[in-house]
């Protein structure tokens, strides 16, 4: 952790010396809402892309499934590069990319251009929120604050709720400028990230290293290259699981194992799998975050899209609809964000998830808005409190030398959930946006809730979080 803090110090007068560096919450910020604003942009653009190229949901849920699987891949691969490397460059990088994805995809002449477009937008917004862990992570050390849990819940109000703000800036934005104007966003957006993030985040000296050691040898590239290789086939495998790919799930497992062999024998490997294996609760963590978010998702793109098709709201409106679940979630996040036990979030989160899920079934296409309203209510309890518990979870769960690869894979699991969410979209939706496509949606949802919530009740190690023990970094000898 000292090598870390040495790395990321960058020098000034106004470096403060016991507290954060409030200088780096501006770039953080901004790095980390590229991703999730673009994630649920889209969810209302889906319909009018769909009629400017005359393609039906099925073809139009590939906008959102290539992002999360660019992003899958890039989140654990760009983290742990930060990890090695310091965030600076790996920071301007893919803003960068971000930029010339909106350039892309505001002049896309077709649907498989803008499908290419969604893949840069995804490795470029790889790399801001594991940026903000490690430099949280990094302060906190530097600093000696235990726990920084007021950054921390800066950054999960930021990352997550500001998802919600995605569809009210689409509609808006399909309104003034159609929905190319939802891809143009990205470029100012990241011409301000560049500024930023040039100003702001630290260089990274160059680290001491034995004589004739390269820095590439610190890279694990085939262990990279294995794990992007698994992932690929199962996430294809999930994206259309009846379209006769049975080969995928043999080639994710064959995959899968050469991967873990590799990092068993890597001397830098890209995942430590001994340390993964050997932290349960952090495992039960990644894979809470997968079921939260097969129903976030699963609600923003599937709920928002039958607001439209199957309730008649145009976009602007859907977008509006939107809006109560933004400000609940907010409100609910800043609440209960400096209370750094998470278990209490997690299970009020998962029965606030049942909880909406129900009220789905009450929707029909004649619903009076008020009622389109009280799901949006009811979802942003678990909006606010299940996305900070997650992060905090490995804040407090990761190893602290591993913070920028732990952060990414949490967004790996999380997007992985959300893969799922667009599946069952596609599926239960097909050509036609339905009540009824909606209340099979519903039933799906409902059992993920419920699995959620076992797991989390099952889940004891969540109850050292946020006690009264010192919080100490995790730390795993080497």
């Amino acid at each position: 952790m000292t090598g870390i803090l040495r790395r990321i110090r960058p020098g000034g007068a106004n470096r403060p010396a016991d507290g954060f560096d409030r200088r780096l919450l501006a770039p953080m910020m901004l790095g980390s809402v590229l991703n999730p604003v673009n994630s649920s942009i889209i969810s209302v653009s889906l319909v009018p892309i769909g009629a400017a190229f005359g393609a039906p949901p099925s073809q139009t849920a590939w906008l959102i499934s290539a992002l999360y699987l660019a992003t899958a891949i890039g989140q654990p691969v760009v983290g742990r590069l930060i990890d090695l490397f310091g965030p600076r460059r790996l920071f301007l990088a893919g803003t960068a990319l971000t930029g010339v994805a909106g350039v892309v995809g505001m002049c896309a002449p077709s649907l498989g251009v803008l499908i290419a477009a969604r893949v840069l937008l995804g490795f470029g917004t790889c790399s801001g929120y594991p940026a903000a862990m490690y430099l949280i992570r990094s302060e906190a050390g530097r600093t000696g604050q235990k726990s920084p849990a007021g950054v921390l819940t800066a950054l999960a109000v930021t990352t997550q709720t500001i998802a919600v703000i995605g569809p009210s800036l689409g509609g808006l934005l399909i309104g003034v400028g159609g929905w190319r104007a939802t891809l143009a966003v990205n470029i100012p957006l990241a011409a301000a990230g560049l500024y930023l993030g040039a100003r702001r985040i630290p260089a990274t000296p160059a680290r001491r290293r034995e004589p004739g050691h390269h820095p590439a040898g610190d890279l694990d590239l085939p262990g990279m290259g294995l794990f992007a290789s698994a992932l690929v086939c199962l996430l294809l495998f999930l994206m259309d699981p009846g379209g006769g790919t049975w080969y995928l799930p043999v080639l994710t497992v064959c995959a899968g194992v050469a991967f873990t062999w590799r990092e068993l024998r890597a001397r830098q490997p890209f995942i430590d799998v001994r340390v993964l294996g050997s932290n349960l609760p952090l495992v039960a963590t990644y894979g809470r975050a997968l079921l939260c978010f097969v129903v976030t998702y699963a609600f923003l793109y599937g709920y928002t899209q039958w607001t439209e098709e199957g309730r008649g709201l145009t976009a602007s409106q859907a977008g509006l609809v939107q809006l109560p679940l933004f400000s609940v979630a907010i409100l609910v996040s800043t609440l209960t964000g400096r209370r750094q036990a998470v278990r209490g979030k997690l299970l009020v989160g998962a029965a606030g998830q049942i909880g909406a899920c129900a009220l789905l079934f009450l929707l029909h296409a004649d619903s009076p808005v008020w009622m389109l309203l009280a799901v949006v209510v009811v979802l942003g309890v678990p909006q606010g409190l299940n996305s900070l518990a997650l992060q905090n979870s490995v804040y407090h769960q990761a190893d602290a030398d591993r913070m920028g690869s732990s952060a990414g894979l949490l967004r790996t699991f999380g997007y992985l959930g959300a893969i799922i969410a667009s599946a069952a979209n596609a599926a239960f939706f097909g050509h036609h946006i339905d009540t009824v496509g909606l209340h099979h949606l519903a039933w799906f949802m409902l059992a993920v809730s419920v699995l959620f919530l076992a797991v989390t009740v099952a889940d004891r190690s969540l109850q050292a979080i946020g006690s009264a023990e010192p919080d100490r970094p995790r730390r795993t000898d080497r």
